[in-house]
């Protein structure tokens, strides 16, 4: 694996939660949970666009981002790895144009506070794009925002990810800059129908619910999707970070575990790291009212065969 991430997990709906939504306290014992466990990495998403003036110099509120300070710190003083994105700026797929100034003005900031400081926390520029932020759009919009973090943070290692809500197929379609400090990200939830079924904000997701997933068609879809993404990253030379992937939890436990125990395996056996989405809210792998792992989802993760189909 990737030895700069390894295995990872994402405080999901902690930064980035949406009003309304799940919300995930940035508690620090969940940080010495996943340390203990035996992950390598947590993945910040941050939803920097709420928290943000709406005119030039679009100012990051210092209340929150020394919020993202504790978890950034929290995360690398128990020796994990952290990654830290610009999560949920929708406004960047609809209206693209409008917010460029915007977002490459929120990089210049997170740039120049973490400038030569904390080696092990990576950026990831945006996630999932999509929308009027299509592939040749968004190849030039990723190669600002390098341009911003590069103005004052050279060297820290930046994670990119393709169009069409960083969809492994997307990959392909996908500038890569001419820098030596980049890893190469995509999410994986396929089928989708399996991982999003009833999933209240997927139209439609009602009706996949009772979907099962084993086999050996299932295995080798994934098996499949999971090559050819490996294959793109060895043409080229980038290592490859599966942001996220995961099971909503109306999926049958047993389902959940063994799509996430293949496709954990499949990533690592192509020589990818790897973030679960998430660690404990609807797709979590932790319960935080019992405080305790949901075992089959920890199993799956980090070791133990899954149940047979």
């Amino acid at each position: 694996m990737q030895p700069g991430l390894g295995r990872g997990i994402n405080f999901g709906n902690a930064l980035d939660a949406l009003p309304g939504g799940p919300r995930l306290p940035l508690d620090e014992r969940y940080f010495d949970e996943v340390a203990s466990a035996g992950f390598d990495t947590v993945r910040l998403p941050v939803r920097w666009s709420a928290h943000a003036g709406t005119t030039a110099p679009y100012t990051i509120d210092p209340a929150f981002l020394a919020r993202v300070d504790a978890g950034v710190r929290a995360a690398l003083d128990r020796g994990l790895n952290a990654v830290v994105n610009v999560h949920h700026y929708q406004e960047m797929s609809t209206a693209p144009d409008a917010h460029l100034p915007r977002f490459l003005a929120l990089w210049r900031q997170i740039a120049a506070h973490y400038a030569g400081r904390f080696g092990q926390l990576s950026f990831e520029l945006l996630n999932e794009p999509g929308g009027r932020l299509t592939a040749s759009r968004w190849n030039t919009v990723l190669a600002q925002a390098l341009a911003a973090v590069r103005a004052s943070d050279p060297e820290r290692t930046v994670v990119i990810g393709p169009a069409e809500h960083n969809d492994p197929r997307a990959l392909p379609a996908l500038a890569v800059p001419d820098d030596a400090h980049l890893v190469a990200s995509f999410h994986y939830y396929a089928p989708f129908g399996f991982t999003h079924q009833g999933a209240g904000w997927v139209p439609g997701a009602e009706g996949w619910l009772g979907r099962s997933w084993g086999g050996a068609a299932d295995e080798d879809a994934v098996r499949a999707d999971l090559a050819r993404a490996a294959a793109w990253g060895r043409e080229h030379g980038l290592p490859l970070f599966v942001g996220e992937f995961g099971a909503f939890q109306a999926a049958a436990t047993d389902s959940r575990e063994r799509w996430t125990a293949f496709v954990r395996a499949e990533a690592e056996a192509l020589g990818m790291s790897w973030a679960y989405w998430e660690f404990g809210t609807d797709f979590g792998a932790f319960d935080p009212a019992r405080g305790v792992w949901r075992e089959p989802l920890r199993r799956a993760l980090l070791g133990g065969a899954p149940p047979a189909p």
